[in-house]
């Protein structure tokens, strides 16, 4: 028997060598391997070098453009929008232009490293614009470490094909499909080039990669199917296929498409980023609105999977549970946010948790492992009283917790302007439409008003998640939709969508109905609603209580003197958590990227960018600095400047 002082030690080598290993772990350089952060895509960063005391020091880094203002003609630019995240992978920050141009720079420096373009098609027309949210990597385990594409970036195009490319050199993955390229194909055809595309990064677990379509809004009913396609990472041998609108009348869901109509309806796309929990080998997606978006009567019933969060076995494709946010969807109420996974503490335990934001501005809480709601879901009553031929839900969910996000009715009392004249053009509007709060059937004449807005609530950009403080944060739209069908008889000629003036008229063929929709705004270019008009929320999802709120975003590039005015804006893009206590935000349409302390929501440090900001920035550590960056460029929905630059920020080198 070893003697006290020989066990104690032991006990200290142990201790030393545990101590060393997370020595070694700590000093690991923070990264972002996913367009999320992380594969839960929490977008949460253990960086801390910037924090709260020194964030207001940061300071240009570098910064490289892709070139692409001078490659592209002004209409295709104008057809455009960059909303792409970079990712850190082996030591090479790797990004897509919106025409999947592949691009590897030095991190630490911004040096340009490889490019790699497929050569997109091109005769996309406006409005169906280009597009590339992201790429994803994966490591081949069975492959030699340095061997060509034993590492490998993986992206889906605008003419639907996926691509693998090696990671240190950009050259083509050659036993990937043909000539490292697979082409996606669908059930159906596209009416027209670029109606459904591949816009965000797929999701890579146990060798499978997964990817969902974009698919072109309020078309036509009989839309392009939104299919989730898998295929093996390695060969691009297809592996299983999940339709959100079930084609087999053995599914129980294929019951709730009334009259067949599930062998006739498109759309229902997953055209947002899917996430994966890769231990358990699920795969999280994000299902949107089935075609056409506001009118039903051709798919009548609950029409699952549409309007869902469904979580698939990341190796048959089968669903292992789902829920629907929307009950037969008829306001483009998509959910479009990137669920979050986080472990939460619920009930005197820590539960793997699926979290996921709507347009709605609802916050779902979910077991993901089960689908158990962790906070309850009540199904209330709704507005009644449809368009002829239309039918409706008797109910929706409604979350009980957190509460909801944004406004979810609005009377003419609500009406707000700068001056008592706009505030009075602004009720008369408010008192023409019908409304009722939310889920207020869309109608004809008098018009219907959307609250939230179809692009209200949380959008693509997600939530981050401070693990820690067990605190979400998410940016949201209050902004209110005017919505008017408009019967077939009377709409002039248009078979897609008409873009003028910041409104929209699309077709909707093969039903009774087009639609007109239009933002709710003053004669002076205003919201009819009172600010803020965009904001940044803090949700406690232990207790599911809201923290703080804050207004994002400026209205001084619209004043007739520049001068900071903090209403909010409406934004598009997702924020970044640090362990240094800080939040990173750009998305609005005033262009600056923010800084907030996410304990109190104050707003720290801001920096105007050289174009649009309707991208998520990521952070990570190379050359012993942490650094922030972000895409800039052209957002076709806001208009926001054209540009084509990446831009990093860190703090001053020490001398």
């Amino acid at each position: 028997m070893r003697s006290l002082r020989q066990r104690a030690t032991a006990a200290w080598c142990v201790l030393a060598l545990l101590g060393a290993a997370f020595a070694a772990q700590a000093d690991e350089p923070a990264g972002w391997g996913y367009f999320g952060g992380n594969s839960d895509g929490s977008r949460y960063s253990s960086a801390r070098q910037i924090n709260r005391d020194n964030v207001g020091k940061l300071e240009l880094a570098w910064k490289y453009s892709t070139g692409e203002l001078a490659r592209r003609s002004p209409e295709l630019i104008a057809n455009s929008s960059t909303q792409t995240t970079p990712v850190l992978v082996d030591g090479n920050l790797i990004f897509c232009t919106p025409f999947n141009r592949v691009i590897a720079l030095d991190p630490a420096t911004g040096l340009e490293r490889w490019t790699h373009d497929p050569q997109v098609a091109l005769d996309h027309q406006l409005p169906f614009q280009y597009n590339c949210r992201g790429v994803s990597a994966w490591h081949d385990p069975d492959a030699a470490p340095g061997s060509l594409c034993a590492s490998r970036v993986l992206m889906g195009t605008a003419d639907s094909r996926l691509i693998a490319l090696d990671t240190g050199s950009g050259k083509r993955c050659p036993g990937f499909g043909t000539n490292g390229e697979i082409t996606v194909t669908r059930a159906w055809p596209d009416k027209f080039p670029g109606e459904a595309k591949l816009t965000s990064a797929p999701v890579v677990v146990n060798g499978v990669v997964a990817l969902g379509s974009a698919i072109t809004d309020n078309i036509r009913s009989d839309a392009p199917p939104g299919t989730v396609f898998a295929f093996d990472a390695r060969t691009g041998a297809a592996r299983w296929h999940f339709d959100p609108i079930p084609q087999d009348p053995a599914d129980p869901a294929y019951a709730t498409w009334l009259e067949g109509s599930a062998l006739r309806t498109g759309a229902a796309n997953v055209w947002s980023t899917m996430v994966a929990d890769e231990a358990r080998g699920i795969i999280y997606a994000p299902v949107g609105s089935a075609s056409p978006d506001f009118y039903g009567g051709m798919r009548k019933g609950d029409n699952l999977y549409s309007s869902s969060l469904v979580a698939l076995d990341a190796n048959t494709g089968k669903p292992i549970w789902h829920f629907q946010t929307v009950h037969h969807d008829i306001w483009d109420y998509d959910v479009s946010a990137p669920p979050l996974l986080a472990e939460l503490r619920h009930g005197g335990t820590t539960v793997p948790a699926v979290v996921q934001n709507t347009k709605q501005g609802f916050v779902f809480v979910f077991d993901r492992v089960t689908g158990k709601p962790l906070f309850p879901i009540e199904e209330r009553p709704v507005p009644q009283g449809g368009l002829p031929g239309e039918w409706l839900s008797p109910t929706q969910p409604f979350p009980v917790k957190p509460e909801p996000l944004v406004p979810t009715s609005i009377t003419p009392d609500d009406a707000w302007g700068f001056t008592f004249w706009d505030k009075a053009q602004c009720r008369k509007k408010i008192e023409a439409l019908r409304s009722e709060g939310i889920y207020t059937p869309p109608s004809a004449g008098e018009g219907t008003l959307l609250t939230p807005g179809s692009a209200g609530g949380a959008n693509w950009g997600g939530a981050a998640f401070d693990p820690d403080r067990q605190l979400m944060i998410v940016n949201v739209n209050r902004v209110a939709q005017a919505l008017q069908m408009i019967p077939r008889a009377e709409i002039p000629g248009i078979e897609g969508i008409s873009l003028a003036n910041g409104t929209d008229v699309a077709a909707a063929t093969g039903t009774p109905y087009g639609t007109h929709r239009d933002w709710l705004l003053s004669p002076l270019g205003a919201p009819c609603t009172a600010p803020p008009w965009g904001e940044l929320v803090a949700v406690d999802l232990a207790d599911g209580s809201i923290r703080w709120r804050v207004p994002l975003g400026s209205i001084e590039k619209q004043l007739p003197i520049p001068i900071e005015w903090n209403l909010g804006t409406p934004n598009l893009g997702g924020p970044v958590v640090t362990a240094g206590g800080l939040i990173f935000i750009g998305a609005t349409m005033d262009g600056f990227l923010r800084a907030f302390d996410i304990d109190s929501g104050k707003m720290l440090w801001r920096q105007e960018m050289p174009a649009g900001t309707q991208a998520a920035p990521m952070t990570y550590e190379a050359d012993g600095r942490q650094f922030v960056a972000m895409v800039t460029g052209h957002h076709l929905w806001f208009d926001s400047t054209r540009g084509d630059e990446i831009v990093a920020f860190a703090l001053p080198r020490e001398r």
